[in-house]
């Protein structure tokens, strides 16, 4: 356990989000999401709900200020405009959790399978809901978000 860390962000998953850069993207899928044929690098968190792990990682994690949507969600099929329950909530947690406001995009579902499999990890959660999914960009941190400027060794 560490002081300040979500425990919904296991080791696995810190080691990820950590090595990621600026503009790699990382999908937090549901429990239908076809993770396994889709992932580079595949986490499991199947006990998690997708609003709940969004939350986790957004605790720790920037969005990116240099896209116009850091955060976008699959389209329902034939109903590209509605938005399902889930994503609501994605919508409210990222107003609540993100560092800098952003407003959800969303992609046509095989399109968002797509860029799936170009993200830098997947997160299969144990959403039930369906359509929750969500690709998260990686923003920058910056000097003042990164804690002390000055870190104090033993020497």
């Amino acid at each position: 356990m560490l002081i300040g860390i979500d425990p919904l962000l296991s080791p696995d998953l810190l080691r990820i989000l950590r090595a990621m850069g600026h503009g790699d993207e990382i999908v937090i899928a549901d429990a239908n999401f076809p993770a396994e044929a889709c992932a580079n690098r595949l986490l499991r968190a199947d006990g998690i709900d997708a609003p709940q792990m969004l939350a986790a990682i957004l605790s720790v994690m920037p969005l990116d200020t240099y896209d116009d949507t850091p955060a976008n969600v699959m389209q329902i099929v034939g109903k590209p405009d509605e938005v399902p329950p889930v994503v609501a909530l994605f919508q409210s947690t990222i107003n609540d959790y993100a560092d800098t406001p952003a407003t959800l995009g969303s992609i046509e579902r095989f399109a968002f399978y797509e860029r799936a499999k170009t993200a830098f990890a997947i997160i299969q959660t144990g959403e039930r809901r369906l359509y929750g999914n969500i690709v998260l960009k990686k923003g920058v941190v910056r000097p003042n978000q990164a804690g002390p400027e000055k870190i104090v060794r033993d020497q």
